[in-house]
């Protein structure tokens, strides 16, 4: 089987693909409600935001200093597409998947 246009070998690991789509369902989003959602350490989201800078896929923002220190983060144009380019790479994945299954008779399983 090939693999569908699209697909993304960064963005697929679990804890990437759940960073990134919490990402594409906002602007800006805090660290600490990134780390909460997901039930992530410090140190395990950290880094997998600095794997998905480095490729380009998002933008990290530390605000304020001392003990109000904050960072925030966002998808970058680039990585909300490639967000959505994986999503339409699974889709067809699990579409394909679905009509392979077809019976000699035409029934679906």
């Amino acid at each position: 089987m090939s693999v569908p246009a699209g697909f993304d070998e960064l963005i697929h690991p679990a804890t990437r693909l759940s960073v990134v789509s919490l990402l594409a369902a906002t602007e800006w989003a805090e660290f600490s409600f990134v780390r909460d959602s997901l039930s992530l350490s410090d140190s395990a989201l950290s880094k997998q935001l600095h794997t998905l800078e480095e490729a380009g896929y998002l933008e990290l923002r530390k605000e304020g200093g001392g003990r109000n220190r904050r960072t925030r983060v966002r998808l970058t144009d680039r990585g909300r597409g490639a967000f959505e380019g994986h999503v339409a790479a699974l889709r067809a994945i699990v579409e394909g998947a679905g009509s392979a299954v077809t019976t000699s008779s035409g029934a679906r399983r």
